[in-house]
């Protein structure tokens, strides 16, 4: 075998089926273009099912494998029936992603309680309602599998004010931890990453903001805001035969910002 056939099997997804969750654009859409492009069938989810049904046309464009899957994270009945869906159409579900997200940036004086519910609900509840739903059909199928939740650097140094999604994000931390542990035995692995500035749809009030992008580049060691270009190959890794015995670690994406203190 040669090394380029040896790295192309240790970094392939062929055969796989990938959820990942708000993929309709972002670091989602970044993710869920280079698994594909990995080999996997990548299952496109977003509220909107016209923002998905272009995102799988752009892969399949590529000559690449994708299917529509829009629901609501939040809701649990429906998280279900997607992947449930999802598993009866291709045979299995070996990967997740969970990336959905939302964010409002106020003070804790001012927040409602709806408010905070709804970003606790978005990243730790609709993590639950996917990966419950997912791992069911991971164990069941005795094939093993990948979990990958998207945290963030905010769960050690948030720049205010950022309490809910602090708080949200770290919840995640800590069930990446716990379903290392739990879902181990069955080959299942669940890891986490924390990015830290990253330019996207998601913050582009913060990228057109002039002086906050003067901050991020004199603040970040890099000199400059992350991407998806930069998140997506740890994703491909972690959901990779690379990386089997790979579980419950927090690979943190940052260009160095949280070592300049």
């Amino acid at each position: 075998m040669t090394i380029h056939a040896h790295l192309e099997k240790l970094f392939s997804l062929d055969g796989k089926v990938a959820v990942v969750t708000g993929s309709g654009q972002g670091l989602g859409w970044g993710i869920a273009d280079l698994l594909a492009k990995a080999g996997a069938t990548v299952a496109i989810n977003d509220l909107d099912p016209k923002t998905v049904d272009r995102r799988v046309g752009q892969i399949t464009d590529q000559g690449l494998k994708a299917t529509p899957l829009p629901f609501d994270v939040t809701d649990h009945a429906a998280a279900r029936t997607a992947i449930d869906s999802l598993a009866d159409r291709h045979g299995s579900v070996d990967i997740v992603v969970n990336n959905a997200g939302i964010q409002n940036r106020k003070p804790i004086v001012d927040y409602l309680p709806h408010e905070w519910d709804a970003l606790q609900q978005t990243h730790v509840g609709g993590t639950f309602n996917v990966t419950q739903a997912a791992a069911r059909h991971m164990i069941a199928g005795g094939r093993g599998g990948r979990i990958v939740n998207l945290g963030s650097i905010a769960t050690l140094s948030s720049r205010v004010p950022m309490a809910a999604y602090a708080a949200a994000k770290g919840a995640l931390t800590a069930v990446t931890h716990a379903l290392a542990s739990e879902l181990g035995r069955h080959g299942i692995t669940c890891n986490a990453l924390e990015p830290g500035f990253m330019a996207t749809e998601f913050t582009k009030s913060l990228t057109e903001n002039e002086e906050f992008s003067a901050f991020v580049r004199t603040r970040v060691p890099a000199g400059r805001w992350g991407t998806p270009d930069d998140i997506a190959p740890a994703v491909l890794y972690l959901t990779s035969p690379a990386a089997s015995y790979v579980n419950g670690t927090i690979l943190r994406i940052d260009g160095g910002t949280l070592s300049y203190l």
